[in-house]
């Protein structure tokens, strides 16, 4: 498949004037890309990434010290990790005594998800 591009020479423009227009424009508007940049960035670190993958293949809430033994950290690491994925809206949390329960909130990641096929 070959295209065929029409060049044109550049010229200069007076001052204050772009040099060009755009050849294309963001489909994504500022709000949205900054929701998806918050959900890109927390899944940005490994350990979160499975985190999710973790509590998104379990069948219900799932407790944080069955989530310790998983990785080679301290608990309250992971509860960090966990606090960034909250902030995030990927998971979501409930307490029961002493312990905290995540689970993967339903389409939380169905934007990104969407915009990246």
């Amino acid at each position: 498949m070959s295209v065929n591009l029409e060049l044109t020479p550049k010229t200069k423009s007076p001052n204050g004037q772009p040099c060009c227009e755009p050849v294309v424009y963001p489909d994504v508007e500022r709000a949205q890309a900054a929701r998806m940049a918050t959900v890109a960035k927390a899944l940005g670190d490994p350990i979160r990434l499975q985190l999710v993958d973790v509590l998104r293949k379990h069948a219900g809430k799932v407790c944080v010290c069955e989530l310790v033994p998983l990785f080679d950290l301290a608990q309250p690491t992971v509860s960090h990790h966990l606090k960034v994925l909250r902030e995030a809206g990927i998971v979501d949390s409930e307490r029961q005594g002493l312990w905290a329960y995540y689970y993967v909130i339903p389409n939380a990641l169905e934007e990104l998800s969407a915009w990246l096929t």
